[in-house]
């Protein structure tokens, strides 16, 4: 059995959705969700499907030592960021190399970097007039949103979308796709 962490920081559709996908999986297990903010609703979708979650501190986060732990305890093999808005510390790295990946809500290299989260993301896809957005799955390394790509998925962008339509695209191969490509990158490691 496999066991991963998710780290989210908002309402948690992707980690309830990833919580459910692996619910009666025999071979990965989510054990627990770490959080930056005690006050998003990822805690009570994540409970309510008998998944923990804690929440740590931005001086935890930053030293790791204490987020390290917490891992162990739940003999945490593998990370998942599912809306996680906090750049991973060079501890978790090294803690976890390759073994840590994220979901990016447009197709990278586009529209990436600090600060390209959630609907900044759409409103500037739309903004550059692109014909096309999507997902993609990465690994996360020291950089935001430039690990190695693992999946992208495509999704036509019309000229009169709105950002909030584009979101809406984008989220559903979010819930599509993410918990398949977590299952397939987990039986190579």
């Amino acid at each position: 059995m496999k066991n991963i962490a998710i780290f989210a920081s908002g309402s948690g559709t992707n980690a309830e959705n990833i919580g459910r996908y692996f619910s009666n999986s025999e071979t990965i297990k989510v054990a627990v969700v770490l959080s930056n903010n005690r006050n998003v609703g990822v805690h009570d979708r994540v409970n309510k499907l008998g998944i923990p979650s804690y929440v740590f501190s931005r001086e935890e986060f930053v030293q790791g030592t204490p987020v390290l732990a917490k891992l162990a305890e739940y003999n945490v093999d593998f990370i998942v960021l599912a809306g996680f808005m906090n750049k991973i510390s060079d501890t978790l790295l090294k803690a976890f190399p390759c073994k840590i990946i994220n979901i990016h809500p447009a197709l990278l290299p586009k529209h990436g970097g600090k600060g390209m989260f959630g609907m900044h993301v759409h409103e500037a896809v739309v903004a550059a007039k692109e014909k096309e957005s999507g997902i993609t799955i990465h690994y996360v390394n020291e950089n935001y949103d430039e690990g190695a790509t693992i999946f992208q998925a495509k999704c036509t962008v019309l000229p009169t979308d709105t950002p909030e339509e584009v979101a809406t695209k984008v989220h559903a191969l979010e819930y599509a796709h993410y918990p398949h490509v977590i299952e397939e990158v987990l039986a190579k490691h």
